[in-house]
């Protein structure tokens, strides 16, 4: 009987120790809207997040959902209280109005947070 009460108590433990959060709200914005831009000139962008998880944050990735838009993303922990980016830049190659996202997925997050950039990209005259 103590076998399985030990058994059991060290499965809750490392169960415990792994749990994921289901979300995270550490961004300061999560959408981003360039307006009106120049056809073939990139617009860039910074998404800013201060770790407030009371745990180093990891970024696993950061994916675009096309590869007109791309995501640069810190690669080291970032340790809490500090601050982090992920710069996000859309190449602006087809005229017209856009919405883009980058799905960002967090180390023991269950759920990504989503970015959203948008705008109009105008034909130059």
């Amino acid at each position: 009987m103590k076998i399985i009460l030990s058994c059991i108590a060290a499965f809750l433990f490392i169960t415990g120790a792994n749990a994921q959060s289901d979300s995270i709200d550490v961004f300061k914005a999560t959408t981003h809207s360039f307006g009106k831009i120049k056809q073939h000139v990139p617009a860039t962008t910074e998404f800013s997040f201060t770790n407030n998880t009371g745990k180093p944050l990891i970024i696993e990735t950061a994916v675009a959902e096309c590869g007109c838009t791309t995501p640069e993303y810190p690669k080291t922990p970032i340790q809490q209280g500090k601050n982090g980016t992920i710069k996000v830049t859309y190449n602006a190659e087809s005229p017209g109005k856009f919405t883009k996202r980058v799905t960002v997925k967090f180390l023991n997050v269950k759920y990504p947070v989503i970015l959203t950039i948008d705008g109009d990209v105008q034909t130059k005259s």
